[in-house]
Order: C-alpha cells, then structure tokens, then sequence
C-alpha cells in the first residue's frame, strides 16, 4: 500500500510539472509572439525613365532587358550635330559681343576724357556711357546663350543614375524622340522598399524609423534588415494582393519599409513578411509642438 502512495504521488508530481512547464512554454511563447508585429507586404523596387531633356533622332542603345548597368555607364544618345552646330553659333555671338564691348569701352574712354575739357557735349558722353551698358548686357546674354547650347549639347547623352537591371527597352535606335520620352526603364537594385499595411491600433506602436526585418519565401530564407521610412496619413482598404490576419474590408495605413539588397534578391512584386518588435518602441523619438 505505501508503495503505492508513493507510486502515485511520483505519478501526480511528475504530472504537475509537466503541466507547469506546458503552461510557462505557451506564457513565454504567447508573451514573445505578442511583442511582434507581423506584417506582409510586396517589394516595391525603384524604376527610373531614362530619356533625354532635348529631341532628337536616337543613335546608341547599348543595352538590352535584363542587363546589368553599373552606376554613370553610358546608357544611350541621339544625333547631337544640331546641338553641336548650335554651340558653335553660340560661340561666334559671344566673339563678336566681345569685340563690340571692347570698342564700346574704347570710345567711352575717348568720350571721358573729352567731356572734362570740353570736347564733345555731355548728351555724347551719356550716349557712349549707354553704348556700354547695352554691350556689357549683350555679351552677358550671349554667355548665357553659349550655356545652354553646351548644356543641350551634353543632354544627348544619357547615363545610369545607379545601378540597376534594365526593365524596359522602350525605343530603338533611329526613332525621334521628344524631350522626355524614355528610351529605357531601369529597376534601380539598391536601397530598395517594401509596401505593407497596419492595422489602425497599431498606429501607437510603429513609428518612422523603426527597425524591421524582411523574410522572404526563398529557400534560403534570408532575413535583411531596414527601417520603416514613411506612414501614410490616410487611411484606404486593405488591397487584394496582400494578406493579414484581419479581414479585408478593415481600414488599413499604407507604410514603406526602407532596405538595403545587397545580394539583389528582392525582385519587384516578390511577397516578403515584415517583422516588428514591440520590446524597441522605448527607442521611439519623441516629438514636441513649438509653443507659439
């Protein structure tokens, strides 16, 4: 019989703490999960047009769909014989507003000299002393003239603003193009966003700048790191491509998370998850209003 009692008692202690240490998992567990913020979202990459600020007809479009383009490559040009010609003509305005300024100032010397003793009548001094004034004005015209034909000259060429992978081969060489048109789309690599949706109550919690890491569906399954750079102020349904666990037709906040893409993984449209901590709000900046 005592062998029994004991037996059981064993039996119950055993039973108890299992139970406990069941309880204590789902508490710290359930604890930890409350303190993260889980979102989901897509990758918003960056593109850019690249075109040109003046007309003209296409030459060079090294570059096909898919390529790499390193940041400051060469990336295309139109015919700049127009512009060149224009550079030139801009060039011969501003000799020959030189030699007309240096005659100006030639006879509104002889005409300073004179009018102390008398020579010429003050109506010719303050004419030559005119003279000047309007070829000074006239070369400083011609300069800036000679300026934007260097300037036309050299938006004939277009160039990579950043790294990138080329999107869109838009023309082809031998097309006119007006100012601003694109010839090419590039999908900027680096630091790239990602759109996601909160919730209204947790409005309190995020805050610009705060940390977060981005998980992809990728067997690698890397995790990057970045920083929520923008909260929208207006509030919008939760759109049809993006998933939470609240139901659709709740009021959402759009925000960006700002990241790096160092291995360039992250591909335009790819779902991604994004994490937030709880624990990191006593990191939040603290904004006061100026008294008037």
């Amino acid at each position: 019989m005592r062998q029994v009692t004991k037996i059981a008692f064993i039996t119950l202690a055993a039973l108890l703490i299992a139970t406990l240490s069941i309880a204590l998992f789902v508490f710290f567990t359930q604890k930890k999960k409350n303190h993260k913020i889980v979102l989901y979202g897509n990758v918003d990459v960056r593109q850019v047009d690249i075109g040109f600020r003046v007309y003209g007809k296409i030459n060079s479009m090294p570059f096909e769909e898919g390529d790499f383009v390193p940041k400051g490559a060469f990336m295309a040009s139109i015919d700049e014989e127009p512009y060149a010609n224009e550079v030139l003509k801009a060039e011969a305005n501003v000799k020959a507003a030189r030699f007309s300024l240096e005659n100006a100032e030639l006879i509104f010397k002889r005409r300073q000299q004179l009018v102390e003793k008398g020579g010429v009548s003050q109506e010719d001094y303050e004419n030559a002393l005119t003279a000047l004034a309007i070829d000074q004005e006239q070369l400083q015209q011609a300069l800036a003239s000679l300026g934007v034909a260097l300037t036309d000259l050299e938006n004939t060429k277009a160039y990579a603003p950043d790294n990138g992978t080329v999107l869109t081969r838009v023309r082809e060489p031998g097309t006119v193009v007006l100012q601003g048109e694109p010839a090419y789309t590039l999908s900027l690599i680096s630091p790239i966003w990602i759109r996601a949706y909160v919730p209204e109550p947790l409005l309190g919690v995020i805050y610009p700048g705060m940390d977060a890491e981005i998980q992809t569906d990728t067997q690698r399954g890397r995790t990057y790191k970045g920083k929520i750079g923008f909260i929208s102020p207006v509030a919008e349904f939760t759109p049809k491509t993006v998933e939470t666990t609240q139901l659709r037709t709740d009021l959402v906040y759009r925000i960006r998370v700002y990241t790096d893409n160092p291995d360039w993984e992250l591909k335009q449209g790819m779902p991604v998850t994004v994490k937030l901590h709880r624990e990191k709000i006593s990191g939040r900046p603290h904004f006061h209003s100026k008294s008037n």
